[in-house]
């Protein structure tokens, strides 16, 4: 097998798994929809959850389109997650794990802030500043 051939392979196997992440998805929304019916009630949590799949639909979108998954998919996903279980543990659970949570919320919170404030251009880095000049260039000069 050449290189083109193992590339291609491994570009396969990815395309595969992403789409059925995607068939996963959309089996897990059909179940909660179904859930929903039968209880003939709507909570936040399902809301939620519900959210949290099409966030994942969202990522698996992107990445067929630009073969990039953007950082802050998965960290939405988190806060929802985050958020979701505090609504799930209810009022009788330990008030400093609800702290927690909701500073695990905040820190994740200011990870997509940072992530996106590399797109301000006075924020971005000068080019060659993080570089260590090998010798041919220092020659030049």
């Amino acid at each position: 097998m050449n290189k083109n051939n193992v590339e291609y392979i491994m570009e396969f196997i990815e395309k595969a798994v992403i789409f059925v992440i995607l068939i996963s998805t959309i089996t897990a929304i059909s179940f909660e929809i179904l859930n929903m019916i039968n209880k003939l009630y709507v909570e936040l949590a399902d809301l939620l959850l519900l959210f949290i799949y099409v966030e994942v639909i969202g990522m698996v979108r992107v990445y067929y389109i630009s073969n990039k998954v953007r950082m802050t998919y998965p960290l939405f996903i988190a806060i929802t997650a985050l958020s979701r279980l505090i609504i799930l543990q209810g009022k009788d659970s330990n008030p400093e794990i609800l702290i927690y949570e909701a500073g695990a919320i905040v820190l994740v919170a200011i990870a997509v802030i940072i992530l996106r404030l590399r797109y301000i251009p006075s924020l971005k880095p000068i080019e060659d500043v993080d570089e260590i000049p090998s010798k041919s260039k220092s020659k030049k000069k």
